[in-house]
């Protein structure tokens, strides 16, 4: 609802970008191997990237935007190529990496978790969106 509200849909298929700091990496397995399920295409950085690989996910790496090379998930993000964001950046270099993708996703209108309950909460969504079509009911059609 969060992401709706914000103008945000939550995708049903695509690319999504996956990097988390270490204490959410097991969590994150579960959510990226949720995203393959639904059939999305999983992109990541570094340790991320090789945790989810050892884990059995098969993800694309993607570089940081700190290392200064090409392509980067901002760059994947205004080529329309990503579709859902899940970062949680632990130091300096993250956390300016963080703000400039956080930008980047509101500013293209690509839905976003900054954390794992969230993360989790959207994968929710974007299964339920696959199975039926989001209505909106009046408050009263609930306690007639």
């Amino acid at each position: 609802k969060s992401q709706i509200s914000a103008f945000n849909t939550l995708p049903t298929e695509g690319n999504v970008f996956i990097s988390v700091v270490d204490r959410d990496k097991p969590r994150a397995l579960e959510v990226a191997k949720d995203l393959v399920d639904l059939g999305f295409t999983v992109w990541s950085t570094g340790g991320t990237y090789q945790f989810l690989k050892d884990g059995g996910v098969a993800a694309e790496k993607v570089y940081k935007l700190h290392e200064g090379r090409r392509p980067n998930v901002v760059d994947m993000m205004k080529n329309g190529e990503i579709s859902f964001v899940v970062n949680t950046p632990s130091d300096q270099a993250a956390r300016e990496d963080e703000v400039k993708i956080r930008s980047t996703a509101i500013a293209m209108k690509v839905s976003h978790a900054t954390n794992l309950a969230a993360a989790e909460a959207c994968v929710k969504g974007m299964r339920s969106l696959r199975d039926r079509e989001l209505t909106v009911k009046p408050l009263q059609d609930f306690h007639d």
